[in-house]
């Protein structure tokens, strides 16, 4: 066995040992959290009220006293802020008292009763009578009540129908008070008819019911529109909604969910203000969005920085969907924090973690079909002869219109009398199926004690492509482990471990290859003959039949990703509100890939030769990628780590009664390494071995390359409330990057920002009551852009090309044998200058509810501007000094606009819960200074102008007749001369002569410069829809036209055009590829691509009997699902709107032409069981 077969044993030993090791683990971990949690569920109550704490306040509201002691025991209280009358103010000190103590010398005497929940996790706070104050009367569930006709039954679930436990539930006017189990049940009993129930739980609407003549009710709970007690995720932290000052978006697990996708990126469309996402290909395991937070801001890279459970880099597109918790994107200053990489926005990936509780498993399963949103048509056999008769005509008019193909045989091809010798093929239903099958599964453990929790999570996925026999699927495996525990009241740790195994097949050859052999496949080929072998070649061996399936070979990707983080938690109980937080990672990756090519033949036919049973007598061609046609076999393999680690410092104190104040200091290290290695060998005996071994050495090639990163940052963050209405922020970075040279490493970047809640403010209670909050915002920050090549500082050299320029041999003689050796040359020169980008980046936005908050409105105005853009200079430099200038620090651009939401929440008396929600984004740049070429007439400057944009000749119709183009009397110097039937274009600097000066930018490309997206949610009993309509408007695209008489042509471009019985058309005559001059670009070809799309739809249906519960079933749902269902295009009928969205930052739109992956429309069945 050779060397390399024996390393590739030896890893996937160790592999599968790992493997084995890391089950072993996850089931051990598992039964010792099980055991806990079965021990300590008991123990729970006792342990919240022996806690010890200490409180002092003087004439402070009671909601304030509570919110002393959550801060100070981690108990979450349930209560009616009017049952309770939370706003009486009290005095009270206690130092180090159990917090049973303090609840009853507290609470008791102000006629409050508290009750913990049967589950441990809160405590309920209700009002009593005043006689029964000191006995703390509480209707328990479980008490064995006397008198039946006073017993009021009922279930509480929420918006999708889900049992909620732990909802208060009180007896207006002070009597009794219960919380509903685990099951969303409640028993309570009534003294009156005319009684009035209080439904009430934090972050939900609060419901008044009056009992009547009703002994059972099902209530169904609405979360309020704005929660302003929610946590949101920060850069190294999290903070409540309502003391942000920034301007920051945050998506939730269940609408990340609802979209039927693999790829996590594609469900985000639509769902947040300021986040354009855009899809560009639906092939399986290529099929990410391109995300942009606020539109473009660079020349160069604009990606966003993707932090994972506070580690930058890791995959946003591969997570699991059901382990996310929360998706959280940083539009402004916000995202100083992270410094020189956090000038395109951040966004922030929260994964789900253990709750207190009984284990919860959740198994979800769905099963669908994808199919391309749209596919353009193509000429059918009779046009395209058709079209090749024509353009034969206008090459030669004393030809005549039928040269190449007679009338006779176009009516052949029509009426199909002679399939073999006059077929007509329709090519994409020869090679795509009507439907793909996609499958996506996952199983998930949640729970634990006080002393642990855990989050444990499996999950597998499946895609199929398209083609009919396809050699094209993705598969995933992941799983998520999430643990924390508490090693004593100041001590916690956690331990995370993320797996995933990407598993890409394809064949030999590419996507973008087999679509665009699809649509420039001769309809008059046959595809198959009917002995079943493939038909003959357009070229170079492209038949879609055979090229699509793996007959060619297959090309495989296997991808290995492991992602850990230690987790270390310090509360200092020697200061008090001083904390530690440390994180350690590691993230190993491992990519192998094998593209094995066998030789594949093609048949043709003479047209005329038949054997005895009348089948076609055919003639083979055999193609290949190796040398002769034969086997060939190229490998890789990558290996890459990355090492991070951080610790912080918190620092929490409140000064008086209205002084807030916390201050976080931090510094983080990383590093990463990165190496690979190649080869190649062909001429391989069979291809019944497909192992480098086989193949032999004479083309033999290797390969190898090998990169290193370090970054070390220092930053801190200083957040100041006064009477929570007046906020301020201030976070800095000081970074170092391995990018740059010593002299330019570090640099530091700033961000404030600051709000004002005018709403607390005692004159706008007063008098401005009908807007129940309002919060002003701004902010100011300044980050850095270092998405660049790495060590442009140091000189780049190369090998010399023995196949190209820049090849410097030099031959050494050893033993009179002469042997020639390559020799390094500089490529391009070093600039020991070059540092980041820096982005200045101003914001300023408001907040405000309405509508006892069922209305909610968030704004945002920014305006950004981006300097030290690294950009090639303009100055040329002679090709025989072999090398090129360096890029420097010079470019500059802006980019500014506005995002918003609104937000409207109820419920009807019929119980149909329902919201709708609406936002946009819109950002316009522009180019201020990037080395514009010295001379160029104005009208095709960049410089003013938004980034992208393409220069192109300006089409003005077309010309119908000879005395048009007379009258014109335009000289063209870029091709042909034009003829009756061409696009007229206009002479723009009106010098008669029609050159490239005529060329104009045209200020779009295709990226959208409005965004927007409406989500409507209705619920009604157990019955639920979820509807996202997202859509984009300000972008274009270029429809390029390859026909000819080597390619086919797309219907829309041939219906309705010029003939010489046709001179009153419109459409401009048909073109045989380039050959005319109105195939350079040009405007007639630029399509508005604005669209609207039924981007996501979901129904689903809630079991909730007796029949599931008594098996064990706590919840059953249902549902079907729906993505990219419906697209509306006025302006592009052939493509996707978003299909090869990609524009150059020097202005080429790429063109469309049909030769890539469709986007996919899917449908979805699934089923959610929680036990």
């Amino acid at each position: 066995m050779n060397k390399l077969a024996k390393v590739m044993k030896k890893k996937q030993l160790i592999a599968t040992t790992l493997l084995a090791m890391k089950i072993l683990t996850v089931q051990i971990t598992l039964a010792i959290m099980f055991a806990c949690s079965v021990y300590a569920h008991e123990a729970r109550a006792q342990e919240f009220l022996e806690k010890r704490l200490s409180i002092s306040v003087k004439n402070v509201e009671i909601s304030k006293v509570i919110q002393l002691i959550q801060k100070q025991t981690n108990v979450d209280f349930l209560y009616s802020t009017e049952g309770i009358q939370a706003n009486r103010k009290i005095n009270c000190s206690f130092n180090a008292k159990k917090l049973k103590i303090i609840l009853e010398e507290v609470f008791t005497p102000l006629h409050i009763g508290y009750k913990v929940t049967d589950d441990g996790k809160k405590i309920l706070l209700y009002p009593v009578a005043e006689k029964t104050a000191n006995a703390l009367n509480v209707t328990e569930n479980t008490e064995a009540l006397t008198s039946l006709a006073d017993i009021i039954t009922g279930k509480v679930t929420n918006e999708k129908g889900l049992p909620m436990a732990g909802v208060s539930v009180i007896i207006k006017g002070g009597e009794a008070g219960t919380v509903t189990n685990e099951r969303g049940e409640f028993r309570i009993k009534v003294s009156a008819k005319n009684a009035t129930l209080i439904i009430s739980y934090i972050g939900y609407q609060s419901q008044e019911i009056v009992v009547g003549d009703k002994t059972s009710f099902a209530i169904k709970l609405i979360t309020t529109t704005e929660k302003l007690d929610d946590i949101v995720v920060v850069g190294y932290g999290t903070q409540k909604k309502a003391t942000l000052t920034g301007a920051v978006s945050t998506i939730k697990s269940k609408e990340i969910t609802e979209a039927p996708v693999a790829n996590v990126t594609n469900s985000l469309a639509g769902r947040l203000p300021g986040l354009v996402a855009v899809t560009s290909s639906g092939e399986p395991g290529y099929d990410a969005s391109t995300l942009r937070i606020r539109g473009s801001n660079t020349f160069n890279d604009n990606s966003a920085l993707v932090v994972v459970d506070g580690v930058p880099d890791r995959s946003l597109e591969r997570i699991d969907p059901y382990s996310i918790e929360s998706i959280t994107v940083l539009k402004d200053a916000s995202a100083a924090i992270y410094g020189a990489r956090a000038a395109n926005g951040v966004i922030l990936v929260t994964t789900k973690r253990g709750k207190l509780g009984k284990p919860e498993i959740t198994v979800t399963t769905n099963f669908g079909y994808n199919q391309p949103t749209r596919l353009p048509k193509m000429a059918d056999a009779a046009t395209y002869a058709t079209l090749l008769n024509e353009n034969a005509f206008y090459a030669n008019n004393s030809v005549g219109m039928n040269s190449v193909y007679t009338a006779a045989e176009i009516q052949k091809f029509k009426d199909g009398s002679d399939p073999l010798r006059y077929p007509n093929t329709d090519w994409f239903k020869t090679i795509l199926k009507p439907m793909s099958v996609q499958n996506n599964q996952n199983v998930s453990i949640s729970g634990g004690t006080e002393a642990m929790r855990y989050f444990v999570s499996v999950g597998a996925k499946h895609q199929d492509a398209n083609y009919k026999n396809s050699a094209t699927y993705y598969n995933q495996y992941e799983f998520t482990s999430n643990i924390d525990g508490k090693i004593n009241k100041d001590i916690s740790i956690g331990v995370d471990v993320k797996g995933r195994m990407e598993d890409r097949h394809y064949p030999q050859k590419s996507a973008g290859n087999i679509f665009n052999s699809i649509v420039s496949a001769y309809p008059f080929f046959v595809a198959q003959w009917p002995t079943g072998e493939p038909g003959p070649a357009r070229e170079h061996g492209e038949n879609p039949v055979v090229t699509s399936t793996g007959a060619t070979g297959a090309n495989t990707d296997k991808y290995y990703a492991l992602n850990t983080n230690l987790k270390l938690d310090i509360n200092i109980p020697w200061v008090k509100g001083l904390s530690f937080n440390g994180n350690l990672s590691y993230d190993q990756g491992f990519d192998f890939t094998k593209n094995f090519t066998k030789p594949w033949k093609l048949y043709s036919w003479d047209n005329t030769t038949v054997d005895a049973k009348g089948n076609p007598v055919l003639t083979s061609q055999t193609f290949g990628t190796g040398a002769n046609n034969s086997p060939s076999l190229y490998e890789s393999f990558t290996s890459n780590y990355s090492k991070l680690a951080y610790g912080l410092l918190n620092y929490h104190t409140k000064i008086g009664e209205n002084h807030d104040l916390k201050l976080m200091v931090g510094s983080q290290v990383s590093k990463g390494n990165s190496e690979s290695f190649n080869a190649y060998r062909d001429l391989f005996a069979s291809t019944a071995i497909q192992e480098l071994f086989a193949g032999a050495t004479t083309n033999q090639v290797t390969g190898g390359s090998g990169s290193v990163n370090a970054r070390t940052s220092y930053f801190g963050r200083i957040n100041y409330s006064y009477a929570s209405k007046y906020l301020l922020e201030f976070v800095g970075r000081y970074d170092g990057s391995y990018i740059f040279a010593p002299d330019h490493r570090w640099g530091f970047f700033p961000g404030v920002s600051a709000g004002w809640v005018a709403s607390n403010e005692k004159f706008f209670k007063n008098n401005i009551k009908f807007i129940d909050y309002f919060k002003l915002r701004a902010s100011w920050g300044q980050t850095g852009n270092d998405r660049v090549a790495d060590f442009q500082y140091l000189t780049s050299y190369l090998l010399g090309n023995p196949y190209g320029y820049n090849y410097y041999p030099f031959v050494v003689n050893s033993n009179n044998v002469l042997t020639e050796l390559q020799t390094l040359y500089a490529s391009v020169l070093a600039n020991p200058n070059i540092t980041w980008e820096v982005a200045n980046q101003a914001n300023i936005g408001f907040n405000a509810n309405f509508l006892h908050n069922k209305l909610t409105l968030e704004a945002d105005y920014f305006y950004y501007k981006r300097s030290n853009i690294l950009w090639p200079q303009s100055a040329a430099v002679p090709a025989s000094a072999g090398l090129s200038l360096p890029s420097v620090n010079y470019g500059k651009a802006q980019n500014q606009g506005v995002d918003f939401v609104i937000t409207y929440k109820d419920i009807t008396r019929s119980k149909l819960t329902y919201s709708v929600s609406v936002n946009g984004s819109y950002a316009k740049n522009k180019v201020l200074e990037w080395g514009e070429t010295p001379g160029i007439p104005a009208w095709q400057q960049t410089t003013g102008h938004p980034m992208g944009s393409g220069l192109y000749y300006q089409a003005n119709g077309i010309y119908h007749n000879q005395a048009e183009i007379t009258a014109d009397n335009l000289t063209y110097k870029i091709g042909t001369t034009p003829a009756p039937g061409d696009i007229r274009f206009v002479d723009v600097n009106k010098d008669g002569v029609i050159d490239q000066k005529d060329q104009v930018r045209t200020y779009k490309n295709n990226i959208p410069t409005f965004t927007f997206g409406s989500d409507i949610n209705l619920s009604y009993k157990n019955f639920d829809i979820a509807i996202l309509l997202q859509g984009a408007t300000g972008a274009v695209q270029y429809l390029s036209e390859d026909g000819g008489k080597f390619t086919n042509y797309r219907n829309s471009f041939v219906e309705g055009r010029w003939t010489p019985t046709n001179t009153t058309a419109n459409v401009p005559r048909t073109m045989d590829r380039y050959n005319w001059y109105w195939g350079n670009s040009n405007t007639y070809f630029i399509h508005k691509s604005n669209y609207i799309r039924l981007k996501t739809l979901q129904v689903g249906y809630n079991v909730n009997n007796k029949d599931i519960q008594k098996a064990g079933i706590k919840n059953l749902r249902v549902y079907i699902s729906g993505y990219n269902l419906l697209t509306y295009t006025p302006d592009l009928k052939d493509f996707d709107p978003e299909l090869n969205a990609n524009t150059d930052a020097r202005g080429s739109a790429y063109g469309i032409n049909g030769a890539s992956y469709p986007l996919e429309k899917v449908v979805s069945m699934g089923i959610t069981v929680t036990f």
